[in-house]
């Protein structure tokens, strides 16, 4: 397997054109987009991203994911999603000399050698997963023309036209779906299809393992008077009780979690721009319960305003009108602090119904929070048929248009006297 790192100019049209001859399933082909960069349109934002391109050589099947960047992080959770995507990991690796991955070592006359070293958490990675690695001649791209031309073939048959996609999330979901079509495909002067070569490949390959690796970088930060841990000049919120501790940050490619020993925190999508917040409202909700004043000053509040359905403001404008004086505000923190055990589009239908019943408050919300779970955990039974009485018309009349005789319970207490 080869990884390639971005290439420009010169060498870039110097990519061989050849088929590799020689093909066996214990060795496969990764890489980046040997440009460099893709465009795809994300959230209606038009961004670069970067290609992860594996090739298995046997079967020509190929796995390609986009990543916001080419950071270690990126490049150990591509290789962890192509292996899923396999079924198994190669025996052998080849890879061109990028950085995330080895250390090339310079002789005394200043030009760069063959020696090599790998950096310690590649091989860390690589022991876990038990695959033997190989890196290239530098300069030399013949070596990998597979993945050369793998990575042309991905982006002109998987990225033209420029895709639009929500998230990365849904990009990386676009790529999978067109690799799978792949495998229908027959390559020119083969005799079978790639989902068959690669059935054949399959049982050739490495296992699995069942712990996958943590495919993140790992800190220690310690969190501000504001709840707030710092990483790469962004700023990431956790419950306000937690704040003035040192805990542990994982920044994997798409998110960013925060642990404190082996509790989870906060969870947050990763941010790769600087000096920005990422905040979730629902960890300052308690401090706003005793602050009632600042709630509508709060960056957090004010972004989630932004978002949240209109129900929201008629009912916190109706428990304003009831209980002036910050007790409104507190009785609404508390309805929003539900959010913490229930979904979004519960909350939304048991606000709009609590309005609905003129019960706005916080034991209304939850009265008919379990009402709409009642009625989708309900179980569908058929309805039970009326007793049949016809053989008994003395009791068949019963309890239809008759009065009922309370003497009969005054008979009762006379006899319990």
């Amino acid at each position: 397997m080869m990884l390639e790192s971005p290439v420009r100019g010169k060498r870039a049209r110097r990519v061989w054109r050849e088929p590799v001859r020689k093909r066996s399933s214990n060795v496969t082909f990764a890489g980046w987009l040997p440009y460099g960069e893709a465009y795809a349109v994300i959230a209606g934002s038009r961004q670069k991203v970067q290609l992860f391109i594996m090739r298995l050589c046997f079967s020509r099947r190929t796995f390609a994911m986009a990543f916001p960047t080419q950071r270690q992080e990126s490049f150990f959770y591509g290789h962890m999603k192509a292996f899923e995507h396999f079924g198994g990991v190669p025996h052998r690796i080849s890879y061109d000399n990028l950085g995330t991955a080895v250390k090339l070592v310079f002789e005394h006359t200043g030009r760069t050698g063959r020696p090599r070293k790998e950096v310690s958490a590649f091989v860390s990675f690589r022991s876990h997963y038990l695959f033997e690695s190989h890196f290239c001649t530098v300069g030399q791209g013949h070596e990998k023309g597979q993945v050369e031309h793998g990575v042309g073939y991905s982006r002109r048959n998987f990225l033209v036209p420029i895709p639009e996609a929500a998230s990365f999330e849904a990009l990386n979901q676009h790529l999978l779906d067109r690799c799978l079509q792949e495998d229908l495909r027959q390559v020119a002067r083969q005799p079978m299809t790639i989902g068959q070569a690669w059935e054949q490949e399959h049982e050739q390959l490495l296992p699995v393992p069942r712990s996958p690796y943590e495919c993140c970088q790992m800190t220690t930060v310690r969190l501000t008077p504001y709840s707030q841990g710092t990483f790469e000049t962004n700023r990431y919120s956790v419950p306000v009780k937690r704040a003035r501790r040192e805990v542990t940050l994982k920044a994997y490619p798409f998110t960013v979690e925060i642990w404190d020993g082996v509790e989870l925190l906060a969870r947050h999508p990763r941010c790769y721009g600087r000096y920005q917040d990422m905040l979730d409202p629902l960890h300052y909700l308690p401090l706003l319960e005793q602050r009632p004043g600042a709630f509508d000053f709060t960056k957090p509040m004010k972004e989630w305003r932004r978002t949240w359905p209109a129900a929201y403001d008629e009912m916190l404008t109706d428990l304003r009108q009831k209980w002036p004086n910050g007790r409104g505000v507190q009785e609404f923190v508390k309805i929003l602090e539900l959010h913490q055990t229930y979904s979004p589009e519960v909350m939304r239908q048991a606000i709009e119904q609590a309005l609905q019943l003129h019960c706005v408050h916080l034991d209304g919300v939850l009265y008919c929070i379990h009402e709409i779970e009642k009625k989708d955990h309900m179980p569908s039974v058929d309805p039970t048929p009326n007793l049949d009485l016809s053989h008994r018309p003395d009791l068949d009349a019963v309890g239809e248009n008759q009065r009922v005789n309370l003497a009969q319970y005054d008979q009762l207490l006379k006899q319990s006297w």
